[in-house]
């Protein structure tokens, strides 16, 4: 159990990222062994936990429920459920959790646990999951004494059981700082001590920097060796420090028990731990097994929100009403002066499910930090998360979307089939919706976001057929209408309407004619418009495969 220290700004999180793995800005170089071994990625992310500086919470569970979703995901999906509620008990006892277990996380609108409660809920996450090494970044901070003293006693725990723990601290107390087994002190990116903590180290510093700062009484080790440390390098003596360790026969005893780890054998190490270091798979438990269980506890707690619901059904019923009312029992009156309003109504039947795709892009944007950790600590792969946020959203829309098409659909008293019209508009929807996804996926930030969306589909409105006919938009712009989605579902809702008998004189042609229509299949363009899902989605998972949502 290794405690990582030394001024602000002196690599801490940094050396903890690269050794994590999680570090994706700048170059690094050097050689990272567990075991003696290099480990693959996936290893890093299946049997090594990260405590983050910052939490990363899902608002809406409690806090059992938080470490139970973790436990599913991060253990094997054969162990017994009774077994990860075990689990969870135990870390819930030993982070005294227990009296906030079934209080909701809550996030800034919305009150919760506090912030020291997130913090422990936070390191449960990582003890729930059995990992080979645990690393903490700041695990104490914003605890007071006793708690921050009980966590790390217990992260002194798993350190008994075999687990290796690396943990950046700030300030511990006196009895957290003896927990540890070693100190690591970084200065300017620099090591100027690594080797046991306590009174050795505070000589060692003393001798590098004799007359920077005396030991007064009241200080305990810890907060001595990181003033020290750091008052002189605001001095200009912190090269000194480090140059003092690097030449020194400590450093060279290190340096030599690093060599000897490095020259072990991997046939010396046990085959299961062989095993682990070859990982090839970043995810515990199959893509399967993820989606059923972000299903389990997310997608039913979204379905109990009434802001979530609210967001995705209210607006669809206000239109679908408006669109009812305003059109009232006009679609079958198949005459030459009532085309125009049939075909507006198709067309604002096309384009309020575009439209109504903005309300699906913040979801993605603000879960982004979650995201991130969450993939980073193997929890999921990303099409499982993908298929879930999927699966919330076209679930609600395919239940509100029968509803609302039938009232509008019998209450203008359309023609053609109504499954058809219901269909059209459910598969708009779903293309709006992860279209939504992608551009949120794509996008740095909400706002931008925010602006692409609603540009790209206004110039979809221009080539759906209604403002301007296919036969008359200009022949250098004629390849973005098929490109469209919004041309395909509008046409085929035409087509349904028109088709037939129903496809009545108009401007000295038939109306399908007028609208260059006559060769138009609408069942063809609804496997466009599944087509067009298709695309949207594989954008989005190579985007959200392969982006990197926070430099560190």
């Amino acid at each position: 159990m290794a405690a990582l220290m030394g001024p602000s700004g002196s690599g801490k999180t940094t050396l903890l990222d690269v050794l994590a793995g999680r570090k994706n800005a700048g170059v690094t170089e050097g050689t990272i062994a567990f075991s003696g071994q290099k480990p693959t990625p996936q290893f890093l992310r299946r049997y090594t936990g990260y405590v983050e500086q910052f939490d990363t919470l899902i608002p809406t569970l409690t806090v059992s429920e938080m470490l139970l979703y973790t436990a599913e995901l991060k253990r094997p999906h054969t162990e017994p459920l009774a077994q990860k509620k075990e689990a969870v008990e135990d870390a819930l006892r030993c982070l005294r959790l227990e009296r906030c277990r079934d209080i909701q996380i809550g996030g800034a609108l919305d009150k919760g646990i506090s912030g020291g409660q997130a913090k422990r809920t936070n390191i449960g996450i990582a003890l729930v999951t059995n990992p080979r090494v645990l690393f903490l970044d700041e695990p104490t901070s914003g605890l007071d004494s006793f708690t921050a003293n009980e966590v790390m006693t217990t992260v002194k725990e798993l350190a008994a059981e075999g687990v290796t723990i690396c943990a950046t601290i700030h300030s511990p107390t006196s009895y957290c700082f003896s927990l540890f087994d070693s100190l690591i002190m970084l200065v300017g990116g620099r090591v100027a001590y690594f080797g046991p903590r306590g009174h050795s180290a505070i000589e060692f510093a003393q001798s590098a920097c004799p007359h920077v700062k005396g030991y007064l009484p009241g200080y305990n080790d810890a907060e001595y060796l990181v003033d020290l440390v750091t008052e002189a390098d605001i001095a200009g003596q912190g090269e000194a420090l480090t140059d003092h360790y690097a030449s020194s026969s400590l450093a060279q005893g290190n340096a030599a028990r690093i060599d000897a780890y490095l020259a072990e054998s991997a046939d010396a190490l046990p085959e299961h731990i062989q095993r682990e270091l070859a990982v090839r798979s970043a995810t515990v438990t199959p893509w399967w097994w993820g989606l059923k269980t972000l299903i389990k506890y997310r997608t039913s707690k979204n379905f109990q929100d009434s802001a979530f619901l609210g967001a995705r059904i209210g607006e669809k019923i206000v239109i679908g009403l408006l669109m009812m009312t305003l059109y009232l029992g006009i679609g079958d009156l198949l005459a030459e002066d009532n085309v125009t309003n049939i075909a507006a109504v198709m067309y604002m039947w096309t384009t309020l499910p575009a439209f109504g795709a903005q309300a699906y892009v913040p979801q993605l944007v603000l879960e982004r930090g979650l995201f991130t950790r969450e993939r980073s600590d193997g929890l999921y792969q990303v099409v499982t998360y993908l298929l879930s946020r999927l699966f919330d959203e076209l679930v609600i829309s395919g239940i509100t979307s029968l509803g609302v098409s039938a009232f509008v659909f019998y209450g203008i008293q359309l023609q053609g089939q109504w499954v058809v019209f219901w269909l059209l508009f459910y598969l708009t929807l779903s293309n709006g919706i992860i279209l939504a996804y992608f551009v949120a996926a794509i996008c740095p930030n909400l706002d931008v976001a925010n602006a692409v969306l609603p540009t790209y589909i206004v110039s979809c409105l221009f080539f759906g057929g209604f403002l301007f006919r296919f036969s008359t938009i200009p022949a250098w712009w004629e390849w973005y209408s098929y490109i469209d989605f919004l041309r395909y579902a509008w046409s085929a809702l035409m087509v349904n309407q028109f088709e037939g008998e129903r496809n009545i004189d108009m401007m000295g042609t038939t109306v399908l004619d007028y609208y260059s229509l006559t060769h138009a299949n609408k069942w063809a363009y609804m496997g466009y418009l599944c087509i067009f899902f298709l695309v949207f989605f594989l954008l989005a998972l190579v985007t959200m495969q392969f982006k990197q949502y926070t430099r560190r």
